[in-house]
């Protein structure tokens, strides 16, 4: 691509999307390990949350550039030898390539400036605890902190979620890189171990970087996979600090990785990576997952695509516009539709409690792709059918368009 000055907006939203993969061609056959890591390459991590309500947040993303696949895959990299991945603090808690190890050291050992309150209070005022809890982990791992925190004094209160010491001993050993994820449950719970016992060899060995040299290597790594961001979009990938990431962006653009562009009415300069794509259009119709990478920055989805996205699971039902658990629908370069969905795996169902168009979308058309993307989603998920939905301005359409998709199914 020719060294640009300034894009239309049409231009960085296929950008964008171009360089979180959605404009890759899809899986000829059933995904492999080829495909997986093709996409973690897209998308640089993966991140983790514990709501359950339609599949786990680290297998959509995913789903959202191959389309169905052995969820297998993604567990395999993360948990099994030779692990390809490692649960850290990335973005949020995030499934990480093994290779950024060194890159997140200097977030490791300042878990007792930056570590959440709990864990930092507890390594503070029992240390002894946090030596035992280490010890045990050392001596019986992999271990989950229900196997190991009758043993120890439990505390309630009003502090977070009322981990227990043992806990918090645990996630601030997990936050300075002291002990590490095995893997997890069927309940998700996470179950610990010492890095040396799970992580590669030739990973740990690494040398570690200074700061700087970390904060550039993952602002490298966010503006690949973000293609065009501004400054602030670049930080927030790996949540790195102001100065560092500043300094990172400034090193970066001088070395010629980044070039500064300006994007039609965006208030901010942008960075444009050196080998981002930009094709002529992007094709293929997908939802999106809450925790995507391609929405996560709420401020940057809006100023690329026009669309205003908040995730509304902690907002009291009364007072939510568009429902519990929302995935937007991307129909090629723009967003046409959200949808409410929750997994009824007990009778085999895909549940949508809501469905809404967006103001300049076709509500027949977005229904009818809508409608097949759905049916997808359910056949992954292991479920046979889909419910029309209950509420929203694209019901009716919706279906409508669910019942001609089962008809010729």
């Amino acid at each position: 691509m020719a060294v640009p000055e300034s894009l239309s907006l049409a231009q960085a939203r296929r950008i964008a999307l171009a360089a979180q993969g959605f404009a890759d061609p899809a899986p000829a056959g059933v995904p492999t390990r080829r495909h997986l890591r093709r996409v973690l390459d897209r998308v640089g991590l993966v991140q983790m949350d514990s709501v359950n309500v339609l599949q786990r947040a680290h297998y959509l993303p995913l789903y959202s550039r191959l389309g169905p696949y052995p969820t297998a895959l993604l567990d395999t990299a993360a948990y099994r030898r030779p692990r390809e991945l490692f649960e850290y603090w990335a973005h949020e808690a995030s499934l990480v390539p093994v290779g950024l190890h060194p890159a997140l050291r200097w977030r490791m050992a300042k878990a007792r400036d930056e570590a959440w309150g709990g864990m930092r209070r507890v390594a503070e005022e029992q240390p002894g605890l946090v030596a035992w809890v280490r010890d045990e982990v050392a001596a019986r791992g992999p271990l989950t902190a229900a196997e190991i925190e009758h043993d120890a004094p439990r505390e309630t209160g009003n502090w977070g979620w009322n981990w227990s010491a043992v806990k918090r001993a645990l996630e601030f050993l997990f936050w300075a890189g002291e002990v590490t994820a095995a893997d997890r449950t069927n309940s998700f719970a996470r179950r610990y171990d010492l890095p040396e016992r799970v992580l590669p060899a030739a990973v740990l060995d690494a040398p570690t970087p200074s700061d700087a040299e970390a904060h550039r290597s993952l602002v490298s790594i966010a503006a690949r996979c973000l293609g065009v961001a501004a400054e602030t979009e670049l930080r927030d990938y790996f949540r790195l600090p102001v100065a560092g990431a500043r300094r990172a962006v400034a090193e970066l653009v001088e070395a010629g990785e980044l070039i500064p562009v300006m994007v039609q009415g965006w208030r901010h300069p942008a960075y444009l990576h050196a080998d981002a794509r930009l094709p002529r259009r992007v094709r293929g119709n997908t939802l999106v997952s809450p925790f995507d990478p391609l929405v996560w920055e709420r401020a940057r989805t809006e100023r690329l695509f026009g669309f205003t996205y908040r995730i509304e699971i902690y907002v009291p039902a009364p007072q939510r516009v568009y429902g519990y658990y929302v995935l937007p629908f991307r129909q090629g370069e723009r967003f046409t539709a959200r949808v409410d969905l929750k997994a009824d795996r007990k009778a085999g169902t895909l549940l949508v409690p809501a469905a809404w168009v967006e103001p300049d979308a076709d509500p027949g058309e977005t229904a009818v792709a809508l409608a097949a993307e759905l049916y997808r989603l359910a056949g992954w998920l292991g479920l046979d059918a889909v419910a029309p939905p209950a509420a929203g301005d694209l019901a009716g359409p919706l279906a409508a368009a669910l019942v001609g998709v089962a008809g010729v199914r």
